[in-house]
């Protein structure tokens, strides 16, 4: 069995990974479950570290600040010496701070990249026709998170059968396989849909790296990944040509 392990930058940040998770669980950012939303976070890091992405010791240290954050709130008052000062501060302040700051900058970030894509509009009538319902599906839905797909992946690891043993000696993927034959569904079907591409797929060896390869392919940007409606259904297609100012591809 080849070795498949690949190391990726993760696309995001611990912070992406919070609002994230916040905004899954349609809590406020002022009044974070902390318990709860410790407890997702770990299980998307052991996700993370599962597929051996190349994580940022940044989410390991967010990881610790949350438990130490939950470790202050569920302490009971009667361990409290009286000689200690009980803090009045909530001990989700700093955190929320942080939050509230990066998600301002990251708003702003999407704003401009909003005004980038409205300057390079294509206009259809410049298209082919062929190429018209790619260009709808790019319209459709909104760019997933990374998060987004980790969390459809997860659903998938569970829902996979109990794997052959001999199968999985047998077993010899790359990520670049992977790739190809990504690439391939796409050119044959125009667009392929998350939930539907896991039935090839014999055990969680090659669904790992299936997986990666996807990722691959988000990084170097030969695919683009849609969401239909808010954590839902999760199509995948090549982005289009933008056409510059000169009238060339880009």
């Amino acid at each position: 069995m080849s070795e498949c392990k690949v190391k990726l930058k993760i696309f995001e940040g611990p912070l992406d990974l919070l609002l994230y998770l916040i905004k899954k669980n349609e809590v406020s950012i002022y009044d974070i479950p902390i318990s709860e939303i410790t407890s997702q976070y770990l299980e998307y890091l052991q996700v993370i570290q599962e597929l051996d992405l190349e994580i940022a010791g940044d989410f390991l240290v967010m990881a610790a600040t949350l438990i130490y954050i939950k470790s202050k709130m569920l302490l009971p008052q009667d361990d409290i010496s009286l000689d200690e000062e009980i803090p009045d501060e909530d001990p989700r302040e700093e955190l929320i701070k942080r939050l509230m700051e990066y998600k301002k900058f990251k708003d702003a970030a999407v704003h401009l990249k909003e005004k980038e894509e409205e300057s390079n509009y294509i206009f259809k009538r410049f298209m082919p026709a062929s190429e018209l319902d790619v260009s709808q599906n790019e319209e459709e839905g909104f760019e997933s998170s990374v998060f987004d797909l980790i969390a459809a992946f997860t659903e998938v690891l569970k829902n996979m059968p109990k794997e052959d043993f001999k199968i999985v000696l047998d077993e010899e993927h790359t990520v670049e396989e992977k790739m190809e034959l990504i690439l391939s569904l796409i050119a044959q079907k125009g667009v392929i849909y998350f939930n539907n591409i896991w039935s090839r797929i014999r055990s969680r060896l090659e669904a790992v790296v299936f997986f990666l390869a996807l990722l691959e392919l988000i990084r170097m940007k030969k695919i683009i990944i849609r969401q239909i409606g808010l954590f839902g259904e999760i199509k995948i297609f090549k982005p289009l040509p933008v056409l510059r100012k000169d009238g060339k591809d880009s």
